[in-house]
């Protein structure tokens, strides 16, 4: 994956959920060029609209970017190897030839089963895609480094098919909106100075910061096609936008 080379001191742009929708993602990335920017895609690249594989593409060859596993990307991959998860999938916004179409590109499979959980920026910024603690359930008893242990562990869970586990980590949300106790020890565990992540819409114009700009959803509801989320044209920097 084309990400940026050790020393690169470029801006960091963060990308949303995107929910399957290509066409407002390419809208919201013409003001960023690759070439100047960091890009991190917060993960749940996949199911909404018809070009979620295809958005997984662009990601994946983007110059200079990062992209996290969401939780819709672990149930694509578990319905893959799991057809009884198939109901369970399309109700939150899955399509059959998306399906289809990963289950012909192996290539792209392995690549998706090894995108990190949790990215740890320069600056001490902690980004992930669900706002939740119980990443570290794939911690053991002695911690030197969360973050790697963290994302050797999720891949070794999917290496294992161990979708359902990951996806029960995941799919949560909300959490350090209701405990801003919860978030600090998150970040005291993690050795992390503030949170980004997207998961759960937050309804605003701009990324929403919280807590007093201890965490920072960059949910601005961007696909048009995910949920209710078709019935209003979000602002495309409630979802990419670059972090300051």
């Amino acid at each position: 994956m084309p990400e940026p080379e050790p020393g690169a001191k470029l801006e960091v742009l963060i990308v949303g959920d995107v929910h399957g929708d290509i066409e407002r993602l390419f809208e919201a990335l013409k003001p960023y060029p690759a070439d100047r920017w960091h890009t991190i895609f917060l993960g749940d690249v996949l199911d909404g609209g018809d070009f979620g594989v295809g958005a997984l593409r662009y990601a994946r060859d983007r110059l200079n970017t990062s992209v996290l596993i969401g939780n819709h990307e672990v149930l694509t991959l578990w319905a893959l190897r799991e057809p009884k998860l198939l109901s369970l999938w399309a109700s939150v916004g899955g399509k059959p030839h998306e399906l289809e179409e990963l289950g012909k590109d192996q290539p792209l499979q392995r690549w998706l089963m090894e995108r990190p959980l949790l990215l740890k920026l320069d600056d001490g910024t902690l980004v992930q895609h669900s706002d939740t603690d119980l990443y570290a359930r794939l911690l053991g008893d002695r911690v030197s480094d969360p973050i790697a242990q963290v994302n050797q562990a999720g891949r070794a869970v999917l290496e294992h098919g161990g979708h359902a586990e990951l996806w029960d980590i995941l799919a949560p949300g909300r959490m350090f909106r209701q405990s801003r106790t919860r978030l600090e020890l998150w970040l005291e565990k993690t050795g992390s100075r503030r949170l980004v992540h997207g998961h759960v819409p937050h309804g605003k114009n701009t990324p929403d910061a919280y807590h007093e700009g201890l965490a920072i959803c960059f949910d601005g509801g961007l696909s048009r096609f995910y949920g209710s989320r078709y019935r209003r044209r979000s602002p495309l920097g409630a979802s990419v936008a670059p972090l300051a």
